[in-house]
Order: structure tokens, then C-alpha cells, then sequence
């Protein structure tokens, strides 16, 4: 055997190491981005049940639908603060928005925008639900490229991913509700 073939192999070895090297740093960035974008979906969702409990206390809404607010986001909090499962969570999240949804009509938020404070505190409800939104968004698609990474051949084979936990998409009912959105008139 020539030296050539020699060379040529190191070589390949080389490169193949050099790719297996890439793609390990490709699928630590994803769940470092990952780590990332929880966060930053925790704190959007945090500030999101606040504005709506500051709402709900603020004498804006009516008794019944303060009530509904205040208690589904005191909920969320109660469900970010424990260490309750991804599920818990979800459904909290899904309680508030649908507490703001129902509560929230055309009437109400026209209502809450005549009080004094109160066209600031939909716009910062309106601000942060937005927020989340776009904070889940990016947290499943960063799950997803990384889903995608690691079910490639070469990752499974050479256990690229070590033992870091196979992440989960954040799945809950984050739509703003349509009152806030909708152009005051």
C-alpha cells in the first residue's frame, strides 16, 4: 500500500470528524437555543399573567369577569411557580387565555379603555399576549430543527446529542383575544 493511501485515508478520517465536530456544535446551539427561548417564553408568559391580574384588580372589568381573570391568572402564576408538570402548565396558560377571551369582549374593552389607566393596561395585555405568542413560536421552531437534527442517521449513530433530553414543543391556546386587536373605535 502506497503512502498515498495512507494520506488519503487520515485525510478522510479527518474530514469525517471534522463534519461529526460541526454538526455536535450545530446540535449544541440548538439546545442551548432552546434553553433560550424557554426562558424567554416563562418570563413573556409571567408578564403576561401579571398585566392580567393588575387588570382584573384594577376595577376596569366587571366583578364576574375580574374574578375569572384574577383566578385563571393567579393559576398560571401558581403553575410556573410549582414545579408542575409541562401539561399543568399548558392548561393554565390555555384557562387564561380563554378567561381573557370570554371576559374581553367588544363592550368590556371599550368599557376598560374609558376608565383611567385603562387603555394602558390593554395595550401592555394586548403587548405581552403578542410577545408570547411570538416567544412559543420561536421555542417550536427551534424544538423542531433540533427534532430534525437528531433524527439524522449520523447523530443517532454516533450519539451526537449525549444525553441531553429529547425536547418538547410548548403546545397551548395563546391567542390574543380579538377585542384588543381589533382597531378602537
Amino acid at each position: 500500500m502506497s503512502w498515498w493511501w495512507v494520506v488519503a485515508a487520515v485525510i478522510a478520517i479527518g474530514l469525517f470528524g471534522l463534519y461529526l465536530s460541526m454538526t455536535a456544535g450545530r446540535l449544541d446551539a440548538l439546545h442551548k437555543r432552546i434553553d433560550t427561548s424557554r426562558l424567554s417564553l416563562d418570563a413573556q408568559l409571567l408578564r403576561r399573567s401579571s398585566v392580567a391580574l393588575e387588570l382584573a384588580t384594577s376595577g376596569g372589568l366587571d366583578p364576574a369577569g375580574a374574578i375569572v381573570v384574577a383566578e385563571a391568572a393567579r393559576d398560571a402564576r401558581t403553575a410556573a411557580d410549582e414545579d408542575s408538570s409541562a401539561t399543568d402548565r399548558a392548561d393554565a396558560e390555555t384557562a387564561l387565555t380563554q378567561a381573557l377571551s370570554v371576559t374581553l369582549d367588544a363592550e368590556e374593552v371599550a368599557e376598560v379603555r374609558s376608565a383611567p389607566g385603562g387603555s394602558e393596561l390593554l395595550a401592555e395585555l394586548a403587548a405581552s399576549a403578542q410577545r408570547v405568542q411570538l416567544s412559543r413560536r420561536f421555542l417550536n421552531d427551534a424544538v423542531r430543527a433540533c427534532a430534525q437534527l437528531r433524527r439524522q442517521r449520523l447523530v443517532t449513530t454516533f450519539r451526537l446529542a449525549g444525553h441531553t433530553p429529547w425536547p418538547d414543543p410548548v403546545e397551548f391556546d395563546d391567542s390574543v383575544p380579538v377585542a384588543l386587536v381589533a382597531p378602537s373605535s
